[in-house]
């Protein structure tokens, strides 16, 4: 046990390592260049509206880069470039689905196409804005949608997973597209099509497999495996598997946990609500939380999807939100789920909050 302990905390240390340096480093640099492009976005409501978004979702952000630290160093800045360039267009898009519109069902899809775009070399661009208010971004979405779809294919091995990796945005597009509208009857369709998309034997639930076609991070994990020199069709197959549903529903879930509140005052769906008691939440996340490690334990470089995972996982359970008593029971159960890996990660990502809110409180005296 006790040397078990130790190789966990080795690998730790060495993703943790890799990332502060090596990938850090280039999320910041991608990140200042994206600030600088919304800023140019001559409408005043879309600038602001990707201007909050790169700020409030910027944990987001340096968590997609986190899949860098899979990849060879001579590919990690490509790498990295896609990454954000993706999370970002999904971040922005999703804001833009949730301001009112005409149609919101049509809205959402037509915005999330964008998803699809960013990993299709040679796609043409939608009329993204084509349900939507505003629309003059000076071309903010297609730069976005470029940076990633050119990055991703300039990585050796991006034919191999480009199959997956549209399926998952197709999912993506559609969950959106469903879960923006109003009233009951997107409520249904969007249950009816999750559990029609549920694999056999897995037990899950239609929210919890919603939650999974929801999540970023299968196309993530797929833009790092791109980057290696060789990646069988069958690799790529199992990263998907690994990803969607089981440590995908784990992610949004972990999401919809936190923003409950959030989600109540704005009239959002929130996912977690269906759960009927915050005790019967707690014991779904742990079994959704148990099949993850399992299934990103058996993936090739497993104990660095691993760490990614308990990063992710902490990362939303270190906000001050999990500690309220809907939540708790979740928190505690998730994180014995995840084992001896939580400790340092929590610790990390708790200090990095308090660090930031400092700096907040600094800045406005």
């Amino acid at each position: 046990m006790v040397a078990g302990r130790l190789l966990l905390a080795g690998g730790f240390a060495a993703a943790a390592s890799r990332y502060w340096l090596g990938v850090f480093p280039l999320v910041g640099r991608e990140l200042r260049h994206w600030r600088e492009r919304a800023c140019q976005i001559p409408d005043p409501t879309l600038r602001r509206l990707a201007l909050f978004t790169q700020s409030s979702e910027r944990g987001n952000l340096e968590g997609a880069a986190a899949f860098a630290v899979l990849v060879p160093r001579a590919h990690r800045e490509r790498v990295v470039r896609a990454l954000v360039a993706f999370q970002a267009t999904y971040d922005y898009v999703d804001a833009l689905a949730e301001q009112p519109a005409a149609d919101p069902v049509a809205n959402g899809r037509q915005l999330h196409l964008a998803l699809r775009t960013a990993l299709e070399p040679d796609g043409k661009h939608a009329d993204y804005y084509e349900h939507s208010a505003a629309s003059r971004d000076d071309g903010y979405v297609r730069n976005m949608i470029d940076t990633c779809r050119f990055a991703f294919g300039a990585l050796p091995s991006h034919t191999s997973v480009l199959e997956p990796a549209l399926r998952s945005a197709g999912r993506m597009i559609v969950y959106q597209s469903l879960n923006h509208g109003v009233g009951a009857h997107p409520r249904c369709a969007l249950a009816e099509w999750a559990a029609a998309l549920t694999p056999a034997d897995t037990g899950l639930r239609w929210w919890e497999i919603a939650a999974g076609a929801a999540s970023s991070l299968t196309v993530l994990a797929l833009i790092a495996a791109a980057a290696q020199p060789v990646l069988s069709v069958g690799e790529a197959a199992a990263t998907e598997r690994a990803y969607f549903p089981w440590i995908g529903a784990l992610h949004v879930l972990l999401d919809s946990l936190i923003d409950r509140k959030h989600d109540h005052r704005t009239g959002q769906h929130c996912l977690t609500d269906h759960y009927a008691s915050a005790e019967e939440a707690a014991a779904r996340l742990a079994v959704i939380a148990a099949r993850a490690l399992r299934g990103a334990a058996l993936l090739p470089r497993g104990a660095q999807h691993e760490t990614i995972l308990t990063a992710m996982t902490s990362f939303y359970l270190s906000t001050p939100a999990t500690l309220e008593p809907a939540a708790l029971p979740v928190t505690r159960s998730v994180l014995d789920t995840m084992g001896t890996l939580s400790a340092p990660t929590m610790a990390v990502l708790k200090a990095r909050r308090s660090a930031a809110r400092l700096l907040t409180l600094g800045t406005r005296a």
